[in-house]
């Protein structure tokens, strides 16, 4: 990877809710995070996008230009290139070029720490590259003899490099079905035990791994960069009512975010979807706050997240001139701490609203089974009796069942219908 790369942000169409600068900008971010200098910048305005090349001769000539003069090798193109596009502007620039889908992998390439993210930039990366074999093997004259158990004679090279490609894919679904089918092992186990799940999302740099450390001590990695977390995380939380939950910290959204991605990290975003509750934390000091919301629900949409119950948490107001007012989400600052109380004093009742009326017959001198309920239900009626105690009790179902399970057993194995009437 070059050190010094040219940033051109094109035009193709007017985004209504972020300007050429701010786009540019995020690219820009993007391109720094792996190491890589920007010495110059392009917005392009582009009136009909060219087939060949994408960019008109002029603008060509102009990053050519510039590329020689800050002795860079590289150019980002934020935006989508095809494959032949890609190829012809390298031809002009005689320099290396990648889109903004490729600088996105190469980020999650760098970022990927567990096996399981590893596998799921591995699929994306080689998914997005299948479709790019025309850049690699420009001479397709190129041919393979051989005995006619790899590639045939006559076989292109570029064919057996997709083929390759394909059985590559395939492992590596068959690898990420596995982890799939662990995770979901694991959530079962999870709702055994079982505690709440709180699902951290926001826009990519929004602050949700600062928050997931002040809130659960977790130490997952903080820097203010892009995509600084990619691997989920899960630590317990406690809550003000003395309650327990789980809060989970997911990779950051971004606009545009390449489907591969999307498709191979679809098994860890699935924590998500299996949330109880999900805790949308956007950076309300970023210019561009509205449309990173609006980015972060085409994702959640696509995940068939929207029926799962959502909070709006807006960090930094450290940042701001004067704090916003909570007219639809909860300020905070998860690096001073401020409005944290009143955060998760708003997840506890938001997890609350979950809760069951139910009935406890249980012996007076239980004193354990009692307590235990006093401590992680909101007791609404109690009947002392001289052999038995009724409590009414409002319970979360996964608490109801670990009651269950610990203090009556027998009663374990009752239907839900037969439990409610005791």
């Amino acid at each position: 990877m070059s050190d010094a790369a040219l940033v051109v942000h094109p035009v193709v169409r007017r985004d209504a809710m972020r300007a050429p600068e701010a786009r540019l900008a995020e690219a820009v971010r993007l391109t720094e995070s792996i190491g890589v200098g920007v010495p110059a910048t392009r917005i392009v305005r582009l009136a009909r996008p060219r087939p060949a090349t994408l960019l008109g001769n002029g603008a060509i000539d102009d990053v050519k230009g510039a590329l020689e003069a800050e002795k860079a090798n590289l150019v980002v193109l934020d935006g989508a290139l095809t494959p032949v596009q890609q190829r012809n502007l390298e031809r002009a620039w005689d320099a290396k070029v990648i889109d903004r889908t490729g600088l996105i992998l190469e980020i999650f390439g760098a970022r990927a720490r567990t096996r399981e993210g590893v596998l799921q930039v591995d699929l994306a990366a080689l998914s997005y590259q299948r479709t790019r074999l025309v850049r690699s093997w420009t001479h397709l004259e190129r041919q393979r003899g051989g005995a006619g158990f790899l590639g045939g004679p006559g076989e292109a090279q570029i064919e057996i490099d997709r083929r390759l490609i394909d059985e590559r894919i395939v492992k590596l679904k068959r690898q990420l079905e596995d982890v799939r089918r662990t995770r979901g092992i694991q959530r079962r186990a999870r709702r055994r035990v079982p505690f709440p799940v709180v699902a951290l999302v926001g826009y990519t740099n929004a602050g949700k791994s600062t928050l997931f450390n002040r809130l659960t001590d977790g130490g997952v990695l903080v820097q203010d960069q892009l995509f600084a977390t990619l691997d989920p995380t899960m630590r317990g939380l406690d809550l003000p009512s003395g309650r327990r939950a789980i809060l989970s910290d997911t990779v950051g959204f971004i606009s545009d975010l390449p489907t591969q991605l999307v498709a191979a990290f679809r098994a860890t975003l699935e924590e998500v979807v299996e949330a109880d509750l999900i805790l949308h934390v956007r950076d309300i000091a970023d210019p561009d706050t509205g449309a990173q919301k609006h980015d972060v629900d085409l994702v959640l949409d696509e995940l068939d997240a929207h029926l799962t119950p959502r909070l709006e948490l807006w960090n930094k107001i450290d940042l701001l001139d004067a704090e916003p007012a909570a007219n639809g989400g909860i300020p905070v600052s998860a690096v001073t701490g401020q409005g944290v109380e009143d955060l998760l004093k708003t997840l506890d009742v938001a997890l609350s609203q979950s809760r069951q009326a139910c009935e406890f017959v249980l012996p007076p001198d239980d004193g354990a089974a009692i307590a235990w309920l006093y401590r992680h239900g909101d007791v609404q009626r109690r009947e002392d009796g001289d052999d038995r105690v009724t409590l009414t009790v409002a319970l979360d179902p996964a608490d109801k069942a670990r009651f269950e399970r610990r203090f009556q057993p027998e009663r374990s194995s009752l239907t839900p219908a037969s439990r409610s009437k005791r």
